[in-house]
């Protein structure tokens, strides 16, 4: 009994010993089949570049462009009231018509014929005009028939069709810059004696400027009853003490030359060296130039 129960066992239990032993490797398996990646799609660039092909419907036809036309921005920069930017403000604020009627719509073009009221004043077209000249000497501002000496508009000829005039003005031996333009309103501001920009002028005087009259005139003085200030007098480094050069806000040649005669002393040249932040780098005795946009909203703004 004990060898069939043994027997049992034997028949019905597998020995690991049985199973052959191999070393061979083990076959890959195969890959695994890949679709195609997934691409990742931007709706929102998508859309974008799907409305810039496809046309808004009932979109209405771009208006022929009439002749001579101008927008409304540039209509009123070149009329001399403000730049365009500034003007684009007063635009949508509503201070503008045309034709009497209130416009607030941006790039709304000016057609010849049509009039512009800006702000109650009624603009004019024409285009302002600014011009920076190294005056040389023997050329005067005054217009007076039979003068000895030429006419400072000489040598601006050509550079605009415009009637244009001096910021002020200067006598045959007065040098240096001088500012023309047909924009009115600059010239009087820049005339008045309140306004507040810097000239700087280099004065020539028969004989040394005494130190003590040069302390006197930068404290300021009394000239024919007016206060006069001196924003900043000294010698000029490098000459000899009759070069001055003198920084005030009168753009009055007049002005300059009666602070050192009131000291007794004889100007033999002055040259204006300096104009509410103009200068005369690149620009030779006797040439001109067009004022810069930025160098005309300069000028707006003192």
């Amino acid at each position: 009994m004990n060898n069939k129960g043994g027997n049992s066992r034997g028949n019905n239990g597998r020995s690991n010993s049985s199973r052959p032993s191999s070393n061979k490797p083990k076959p890959a398996l195969p890959k695994r089949a890949q679709g195609p990646k997934k691409v990742k799609i931007n709706t929102k660039a998508a859309e974008a570049e799907a409305d810039k092909v496809q046309k808004k419907p009932n979109q209405a036809p771009k208006r022929p462009k009439v002749k001579d036309e101008i927008r409304l921005n540039k209509y009123i920069s070149n009329s001399g009231t403000c730049s365009r930017r500034d003007a684009d403000i007063y635009i949508q604020s509503g201070n503008v018509k045309v034709n009497g009627v209130p416009v607030t719509e941006m790039g709304y073009m000016v057609k010849p014929g049509d009039v512009v009221n800006f702000d109650g004043v009624v603009l004019t077209p024409e285009k302002k005009v600014y011009i920076l000249l190294n005056k040389p000497k023997n050329f005067t501002t005054a217009l007076d028939e039979g003068q000895e000496y030429r006419n400072v508009l000489e040598l601006i000829k050509g550079s605009t069709t415009s009637k244009v005039g001096p910021i002020g003005r200067m006598d045959k031996n007065t040098t240096g810059l001088l500012v023309f333009t047909n924009d009115t309103d600059m010239i009087r501001k820049f005339t008045l004696p309140n306004q507040k920009s810097s000239k700087i002028y280099q004065v020539s005087l028969d004989k040394n400027l005494k130190f003590e009259d040069l302390e006197k005139i930068n404290k300021g003085l009394v000239l024919e009853g007016h206060r006069v200030t001196v924003d900043e007098v000294s010698y000029i480094e490098g000459e000899s003490k009759n070069e001055i050069g003198i920084q005030l806000k009168s753009s009055n040649i007049k002005v300059v030359r009666a602070i050192f005669e009131h000291f007794e002393y004889n100007v033999l040249r002055v040259d204006r060296v300096a104009f509410a932040g103009l200068t005369k780098k690149n620009l030779p005795r006797g040439n001109w130039r067009l004022l810069t946009d930025q160098e005309v909203i300069n000028l707006k703004n003192m």
